[in-house]
């Protein structure tokens, strides 16, 4: 028996002793109530994770790559134009999964259903709310890139055995992006479409611009710059060296995990500082 559950213990002593478990594993609370939101459009993360692999991959390698493996030079370090794409694309899926969980989600939290001022109400802290939501998408993240690199296996696409690692690497893009995606959305308070315009003018441009479908080297000087600050670029760089075996100094493999982590680290702390504030004023 519980101290919140034992006769003549006085209200305050009850409310406090009930708060202790919330207060503890607010975080995770936090998760759960992510993961039932996300229970309730399962019909499109499951639709989405088994097509978009299916689709991408298929064009890609059966498509596509017919017509490119003839021209392909060392620069996709000497490997199919399947198996060169493919990381590229699993982190983009994660990219974009974590684009949709660290957005509108955010937005919604603390302005059109604010459930964020609510779970602040209880015995829940501003760090522990966006605790729990990188908890959520996390887990939502694995989920989509694993069944993303099942595909990939399935096709092919995956010569090296340490290939398995580019699943943490699509995990890391998709954080590195998320959060600061996060931070940013946590600063909103009156929308106008400013995460419209993030989709439209950063994700695309960086889908498009990050050596996703073409090694970053054959892009204009001028534009190389927006694969260097790109997480995704890093991040398929990264998974590109696990899949495959894909030739980089040693110097430059780290940076990308540095740049990677660095960018989570910032986006995860600037969200908890933002959530310190907005729900305490």
């Amino acid at each position: 028996m519980t101290l919140s559950d034992r006769p003549g213990v006085r209200p305050a002593d009850r409310a406090l002793a009930g708060g202790a478990r919330p207060r503890r594993f607010g975080a995770w609370y936090v998760a759960e109530h992510r993961f039932r939101v996300m229970w309730s459009y399962r019909q499109t993360i499951i639709g989405t994770a088994l097509g978009e692999p299916l689709i991408y991959l298929y064009a890609m390698g059966v498509g596509l790559a017919t017509l490119v493996d003839q021209n392909l030079g060392a620069e996709a370090g000497g490997v199919g134009y399947l198996v060169f794409v493919a990381p590229a694309l699993l982190c983009s899926a994660g990219l974009t999964a974590a684009t949709i969980e660290f957005s509108y989600p955010v937005l919604l939290g603390y302005k059109w259903n604010p459930t964020f001022s609510a779970m602040h109400a209880a015995p829940i802290r501003p760090a522990q709310v966006v605790d729990g939501l990188v908890i959520s998408v996390v887990v939502r993240l694995a989920a989509t890139v694993v069944v993303y690199f099942a595909f990939m296996l399935a096709f092919g696409a995956v010569p090296a055995p340490t290939g398995w690692l580019a699943i943490i690497a699509a995990i890391l893009t998709g954080l590195a992006f998320g959060t600061l995606l996060m931070a940013y959305a946590s600063t909103i308070t009156e929308d106008t479409g400013q995460l419209a315009m993030v989709e439209r003018l950063v994700v695309l441009p960086l889908t498009l611009f990050s050596g996703t479908f073409f090694p970053l080297s054959e892009l204009p000087w001028f534009l190389q710059w927006i694969g260097w600050i790109s997480p995704l670029w890093h991040g398929t760089e990264l998974a590109r060296v696990a899949s495959f075996g894909y030739v980089e100094p040693a110097w430059l493999t780290g940076l990308h995990v540095v740049v990677l982590v660095g960018m989570t680290v910032v986006g995860w702390t600037w969200s908890r500082r933002i959530a310190r504030k907005r729900l305490t004023a």
